[in-house]
């Protein structure tokens, strides 16, 4: 599956992209006074290969779930609970995710893949049984894309990662597995009619593989890709750094092998989210990603496959100072900056109306010619 996901994944369609730039140029307003949102209508008429790009919506959230072996280094004030007890938040409608969604009308998928205590919503669920029903797109149930009912997909990995300081957390089967899920979840979200996928995460401690992630494949220090998360204090802080260097050292991850990347140092929840960044890429549909969780497994997926780039519109700037360095790597342009390090999804949903104004512009903005108004 992975292999056929990243062979469908192609690169902008110049031709498009000419077209919605000379669009651009004939619409009702000074040429460029939209700034980074004509370039945006351009990006994505490139990737749908028409002009001008279908609307993005509606709009569909999935949060992937899951725990880290990291979690016993004392990187996280929160008990590991926390993780299952949030998604029975999420399945109540009770947190932030929950709010923005009904603000923009988006629907609410919660992913389990590796979540480590039982979860409050199915105490007698096997988390390690995928449901094909679930996940089969031949059976899909209609109300997938209901933005007043979240819903949960039980498709758990494994209980959590292993320790990445004392190993890999990850075997390269089950880093595979987390990365097909997310594409079997892009598939199953696209074929209900998903015009646009946001990212979302949840787990506690998930901010420190996130960091060995991002040094991994940006090179950057992990002084420099290594926040507070949570809201660590000074001591904590310096010893979760620590903790990415000794993981670093310990695996010396290749970034030339982004499956062995996120086994090494990985979360299910990053691997999984990779994966859905890659099948929303093959099928051509955008993806806005959300924080420091979203931007490490994107620049997995861009290792994975280079011109998946192209459906990834960036959301939010972090407050996590690796989000920075993911994001310049990447080479995209956060669409708002306002200091969230939250996750679930929550930049993603604040940035959706931007991204689905820079399309409504192209359909629904007069030409000169047609409202007769005179150019300079």
């Amino acid at each position: 599956m992975l292999e056929t996901t990243i062979a469908a994944i192609r690169a902008a369609d110049e031709a498009a992209m000419t077209a919605a730039r000379e669009l651009q140029g004939r619409l009702t307003k000074p040429a460029g006074s939209l700034g980074t949102l004509e370039e945006l209508s351009v990006r994505l008429a490139g990737l749908a290969g028409v002009c001008p790009p279908p609307l993005p919506e509606p709009a569909a959230v999935a949060i992937f779930a899951g725990d880290h072996g990291v979690h016993a280094q004392g990187v996280s004030p929160w008990p590991q609970e926390v993780t299952a007890q949030m998604i029975g938040n999420f399945l109540a409608g009770g947190a932030v995710v929950n709010a923005f969604a009904r603000q923009a009308g988006a629907s609410v998928t919660v992913v389990d893949v590796g979540v480590a205590t039982p979860l409050p919503t199915e105490p007698d669920a096997d988390p390690a049984v995928l449901d094909p029903a679930v996940l089969d797109p031949t059976a899909l149930d209609p109300a997938v894309l209901d933005p007043a009912v979240p819903r949960l997909v039980v498709a758990s990995v494994r209980r959590g990662t292993r320790d990445l300081t004392v190993t890999a957390a990850l075997t390269r089967d089950e880093a595979l597995a987390a990365v097909q899920t997310g594409i079997r979840i892009a598939d199953e979200l696209i074929d209900a009619g998903a015009g646009i996928l946001l990212t979302g995460d949840m787990g506690i401690g998930n901010t420190t593989p996130a960091a060995a992630l991002i040094a991994a494949f940006t090179g950057a220090d992990p002084l420099d890709t290594t926040g507070r998360g949570t809201g660590v204090d000074d001591p904590t802080y310096a010893h979760k750094v620590a903790v990415v260097r000794a993981a670093l050292a310990r695996h010396t991850p290749d970034p030339a092998d982004p499956l062995g990347v996120l086994a090494a140092v990985g979360g299910l929840e990053h691997a999984a989210l990779a994966g859905l960044i890659l099948g929303a890429a093959a099928r051509r549909t955008p993806v806005l990603l959300d924080g420091v969780i979203a931007v490490s497994a994107a620049l997995a997926a861009a290792a994975f496959a280079p011109a998946a780039v192209g459906a990834m519109v960036a959301g939010h700037r972090s407050a996590e100072p690796g989000a920075t360095a993911a994001l310049r790597h990447l080479g995209l342009d956060p669409l708002i900056d306002l200091g969230l390090r939250l996750g679930e999804g929550t930049g993603a949903l604040l940035a959706l109306p931007v991204v689905t104004g820079a399309v409504r512009v192209l359909h629904e903005v007069a030409t000169f010619d047609s409202a007769g108004v005179a150019e300079k």
